[in-house]
């Protein structure tokens, strides 16, 4: 399927890592010039080469913190004008309500709640004014599951899928897409801490992680490309009509409820 996609420009924030990073090889793999940003420059630095060497596109990376003062603006600046902003950055803290305290809070929601709002406050008037583009908000499903022991992060992703289907739902008056995805479990470093720190507190021993990961659908996280490739899907023109919508990829995960 060509997702015609070769030639257009594409703005990811947390590219050095995860799901970013294979975000930032699934659009190369299409032919999408790239805006890197990430805090890590030396990761970025490597990813520029490697994707360089695997595709005929353009990569500029641009290493710094999105929650500094001026740091969006300055990077919406650099980046100029974009067809495609995949919102990404930012890992909000695992942990009970007591566990979380009200700096780390603040913390991880500073980066992923205002950060995707804030470059969405400069990078759509930017795309109105050249004829439209397409927002993706990679949120995540602990905004459907509503987990005590992730408050903080199951708390600012509702509040970033609300902030999706508002925006999005008369963005395409501006000829603009906006649209949510949310992946439950992704076979990243991150969901394999975050088992592992359940695991300590729900078993005892973190070394037993394997036992919550067979909870999983198909006894597994999502593969990377199960999430990229729907995210390149997307971005396409073959989803034109699609906007103010988030999508959830977890096997089924936030379907599991029951009335009793």
């Amino acid at each position: 399927m060509d997702l015609r996609l070769k030639g257009k420009s594409a703005l990811v924030t947390g590219a050095s890592q995860g799901i970013g990073e294979g975000i930032a090889r699934t659009f190369a793999q299409e032919g999408v010039h790239l805006h890197l940003t990430a805090r890590n420059a030396e990761r970025l630095g490597q990813l520029r080469k490697e994707i360089a060497a695997a595709a005929d596109v353009r990569v500029e990376v641009h290493p710094l913190d999105i929650t500094a003062p001026g740091a969006c603006e300055s990077l919406a600046e650099r980046c100029g004008e974009v067809d495609i902003l995949v919102n990404n950055a930012g890992v909000i803290p695992s942990g009970s309500l007591f566990e979380v305290d009200e700096a780390r809070w603040r913390a991880g929601w500073e980066l992923k709640v205002f950060g995707y709002i804030n470059l969405c406050r400069l990078v759509y008037p930017r795309m109105k004014a050249r004829g439209g583009g397409v927002i993706i908000n990679n949120i995540g499903n602990g905004g459907e599951v509503f987990d005590p022991q992730y408050i903080a992060g199951t708390t600012g992703n509702a509040c970033l899928m609300a902030f999706t289907r508002a925006l999005g739902g008369h963005s395409l008056d501006d000829n603009i897409r906006v649209v949510g995805v949310n992946p439950g479990p992704v076979n990243t470093d991150r969901i394999y801490n975050m088992l592992k720190k359940r695991a300590r507190t729900v078993l005892g021993d973190e070394d037993r992680y394997r036992e919550l990961e067979a909870r999983y659908p198909l006894q597994r996280p999502a593969h990377l490309h199960e999430i990229t490739d729907l995210i390149a899907f997307l971005a396409s023109y073959r989803s034109g009509y699609t906007s103010g919508t988030i999508f959830t990829v977890d096997g089924g995960i936030a379907s599991r409820r029951s009335i009793i």
